[in-house]
């Protein structure tokens, strides 16, 4: 076991006397061993602790309070060696009170002797010097007007200060009631201060003395040197040199005096605003009254401060009286239209739904029902610890969940009360609560121990307090956090709808708040600690309810689609996915900032899988949106297409509105999945980047993968829905009317089943041009290579051909083939020279030349209809 430190012994100070709040140097031994160790600090009495700073064992500095002994000992108190003792004491100076007649080097404080009750409305400069009683008897006015005076004593003046004294008035205004005993005793008083202030003035002259004989003395010694000297002004003598020290002197003194009496200057000047400033504070402060008293309800104390200011300053010509009293009357201005606002919705001011009780009572979620004046004091309470809000609207009752409601109120309460309680506490603590003079000391010092002993208990009502708080929060909005056991205690909330992202940020706002107002009363870190772990998990719950909501929006676009295409083949449906994702992104800004104390939120491993699993969800509800629209039939009459294409090619029909069909609408659903991979899904993840969401590149690469597989689904439908016709017409074409390849007549031309082959391919080419021109390659390439795959298989099941049915055919192949020459691919090409395989060759020049014949015939009767395929018509327009 450890032997206990030897108690603490003060064995010097520095200085040892002083004024109050002097910083003094305490020297010693086994003055603590650090500054957790040291419990106690008194000078003369007064308990120096707050402002004691351990350095050493062996010194302490700190400054002396305001103590009642004149001196005392030093006594240091450590929670290792126990109180100590002091070798040394510390006198206490105190600066005595200066008359306004006493000789003193600093200027007095000339306020306190003057009656500022009775002449306060005479204008009277305190710089005047006036006596509040120059004959030392009470003063008994009566009932004498001012201008009966005035009228008796022209010219003159009742104020002893005036050149124009009267006494005569003077009495009549001041002592028009009193006897004759007490003016006997007043003239006895003036008699005493006359023959005090002339003894006075021998006392110093006996006092100086010996100082007239020296000055007397110098001058004769100075008379001799000057006769012998000579009275002239030459250059060395001693009158020269002795003007030039005192011309000297002369100029150092008005230098001194100037500052001084510039001084001087400034405070007079400064005492005069002051004084204005008191009497007319009732102008100054009343625009801050107006405000809190509207805020409180007391609309009957508005009402007479502004009648009495009306009548006071309403017609007054000083400018600075003019400004403020034009303020006052733009507050009465807001009052009467709120009170006519309210008038008319049939609320009458000062009820739960006005802004001047609104949010101020207590936790009234659903209405207050306690007596008004309970509502008013606490509404009082709550203002004077400060407001975080500015003041809320008339709907702001019926707009906000209950929950934010609640938050709200319950960071007022809390903002509004514990100040008041923490700034008790700490007067408790350090002992300036106690009384020093109505008390005993031992009863005193008693209390002080005790203060000191309860202070973990205060510590523990400040956490429980922290605690509570943000369990009722966590209730509120969180109340999955809650053990199972206190759900009961502080739920409750389980019929509400969940908040959306902008109200948790409201709420996040609150708590912020909250916390920022109790750290500013210096609360241990510690104790708040709760409330920032509160605060992490209120982020982390608004990036992903912001997220999840997102989902839900994105989801209901598909009802915003107008089917409106531009000449890029697109809606707007995707800048309106973009604008959601970005406004929530850009809304997530605040709530994600990390203030001091904070933890990054997008740095969580945890927060950040989460959210890259809920943007993906949102990019696939958009898709899935999308999907949903390609396969729409309960189209609305009223919904159309709207072409603007600023290409001169266009087609004149479909400049016309016209409605959607199925295959139109596959087209526009394909036209935006381009632009979503080729635009959308770029921007977006720049936006991810740029906010701090991780994993963009994860996101995209889910996205585009889910796109390109509902894309294909959408071209694979539109394919089937335009080729299996084209393709089915050909085999009956061919026959129609028996026909027959090894059995027919010499080629005269093609036949009317590959021209119409070719106008229903030409009908492709402008239901997709009109839409996009981007998707015009893709898919008549794809309807070509159908079509050669069909004619190849075709010309494969024929047994035989004749010499006319071969050049028959070959005629309509290199027909169909030139005709599409700009959509074919390897696949089609590969075709192509398939299906020619089984037609014998041409050998014959005449053969030859026939057949070019008979497709130039064919190239020049169809060319209008062809020149769609060539291409310069499928470049995209250029802007």
């Amino acid at each position: 076991m450890s032997r206990p430190r030897p108690p603490p012994l003060v064995t010097g100070i520095s200085p040892n006397e002083g004024a109050a709040w002097t910083k003094v140097t305490i020297r010693g031994e086994n003055l603590g061993t650090g500054a957790a160790d040291l419990v106690g600090l008194s000078i003369c009495g007064h308990n120096c602790l707050l402002t004691a700073e351990w350095m050493s064992a062996s010194k302490i500095v700190c400054r002396v309070g305001p103590a009642k002994d004149d001196k005392g000992e030093i006594i240091v108190t450590t929670q290792s060696g126990g109180d100590g003792t002091s070798t040394v004491s510390f006198k206490l100076l105190k600066p005595d009170r200066i008359g306004i007649l006493d000789q003193s080097a600093v200027w007095v404080d000339e306020l306190n002797y003057y009656d500022m009750r009775t002449d306060r409305n005479k204008g009277i400069s305190p710089l005047s010097l006036r006596p509040s009683n120059p004959l030392g008897i009470d003063i008994d006015k009566g009932p004498v007007p001012q201008k009966d005076m005035e009228q008796t004593f022209p010219g003159m003046s009742g104020d002893f200060t005036s050149e124009n004294f009267s006494a005569t008035w003077y009495l009549m205004e001041n002592h028009s009631g009193t006897g004759f005993d007490q003016l006997r005793l007043a003239a006895n008083n003036l008699k005493k201060q006359a023959t005090k202030k002339n003894e006075g003035s021998l006392a110093y002259v006996k006092g100086g003395l010996s100082t007239f004989f020296e000055a007397q003395d110098a001058l004769a010694a100075i008379h001799q040197k000057l006769e012998s000297d000579g009275t002239e002004k030459v250059e060395g003598s001693m009158t020269q040199r002795l003007e030039n020290v005192l011309n000297r002197a002369s100029d150092t003194a008005d230098t001194l005096f100037q500052e001084v009496l510039g001084r001087k200057d400034k405070a007079d000047s400064t005492r005069n605003a002051l004084n204005v400033l008191q009497r007319f504070k009732f102008l100054f402060n009343l625009p801050l009254n107006i405000e809190r008293n509207i805020q409180k309800g007391d609309y009957d104390v508005v009402i007479n401060d502004y009648e009495k200011a009306k009548s006071l300053f309403g017609t007054t010509e000083v400018p600075v009286f003019k400004k403020v009293y034009t303020e006052v009357e733009t507050r009465i201005s807001a009052l009467r239209s709120t009170c006519l606002t309210s008038m008319r919705q049939g609320t009458p001011p000062g009820s739960a739904s006005t802004p001047s009780t609104m949010g101020m009572g207590a936790l009234d979620l659903d209405g207050d029902t306690r007596p008004s004046a309970l509502r008013m004091s606490h509404t009082a309470s709550l203002k004077r610890g400060g407001s975080l809000r500015t003041p809320r609207p008339s709907t702001w009752r019926s707009e906000t969940p209950q929950q934010v409601q609640f938050v709200e109120k319950l960071s007022d309460v809390v903002i509004g009360q514990l100040p008041n309680f923490w700034k008790l506490w700490i007067s408790y603590v350090n002992g300036s609560l106690f009384s020093e003079t109505g008390e005993k000391s031992g009863q005193v010092e008693r209390s002080k121990k005790n203060a000191r002993q309860r202070q973990n208990d205060f510590k523990k009502m400040i956490e429980e307090l922290t605690h509570r708080l943000v369990k009722l929060v966590r209730g509120a909005l969180l109340p999955a956090t809650l053990p199972q056991g206190e759900l009961a205690l502080y739920g409750g909330w389980e019929n509400k709808t969940e908040l959306t992202g902008v109200w948790v940020t409201q709420v996040i706002h609150t708590v912020r708040g909250c916390h920022d107002a109790l750290a500013t009363l210096e609360i241990p870190n510690d104790l708040l600690q709760v409330i920032q772990d509160l605060l992490l998990d209120l982020r982390v719950h608004c990036l992903l309810v912001s997220l999840q909501h997102t989902t839900t929006d994105v989801r209901k676009l598909a009802e915003k689609e107008d089917w409106a295409v531009d000449n890029e083949g697109i809606t707007s449906l995707p800048a309106q996915f973009e604008h959601c994702v970005v406004q929530m992104l850009q809304s997530l800004k605040d709530p994600m900032e990390t203030k001091p104390g904070e933890i990054n939120v997008l740095q969580l491993e945890l927060a950040q899988d989460r959210a890259a699993e809920l943007c993906v969800v949102i990019m696939k509800a958009f898709i899935n949106c999308l999907g949903q629209l390609s396969m729409r039939t309960d189209m609305d009459d009223r919904s159309h297409v709207s072409v603007d294409l600023g290409s001169p090619n266009t087609f004149s029909s479909a400049q016309e509105d016209f409605s959607p069909t199925p295959e139109q609408r596959l087209l526009i659903v394909l036209s935006n999945c381009q632009y979503l991979e080729r635009h959308t899904f770029i921007n977006l993840a720049e936006h991810f980047e740029k906010h701090g969401i991780t994993g963009s590149e994860k996101i995209t690469r889910a996205s585009r993968a889910a796109l390109r597989d509902l894309d294909q689904a959408l071209f694979d439908a539109y394919i089937q829905r335009k080729s299996d016709p084209i393709v089915g017409s050909l085999e009956p074409g061919i026959y129609a009317g028996y026909f027959d390849w090894r059995d027919c007549r010499p080629p005269t031309g093609v036949r009317n089943y590959m021209k119409e082959a070719l106008v229903c391919i030409i009908t492709v080419h402008a239901e997709v041009f009109t839409i996009s021109k981007e998707l015009v390659p893709r898919i008549l390439s794809k309807i070509v290579d159908s079509v050669a795959e069909e004619m190849s298989r075709l010309m494969h099941c024929v047994p035989s051909f004749s010499k006319n049915g071969a050049l028959q055919a070959r005629l309509e192949l290199c027909a169909l083939r030139d005709a599409v020459a700009s959509y074919l691919t390897a696949d089609s090409n590969a075709n192509f020279k398939q299906a020619l395989e089984p037609l014998p060759q041409l050998h014959s020049g005449a053969d030859k030349k026939s057949q070019e014949e008979l497709l130039n015939t064919f190239k020049s009767s169809m060319q209008l209809q062809l020149t769609c395929f060539q291409p310069c018509s499928v470049q995209p327009v250029k802007r």
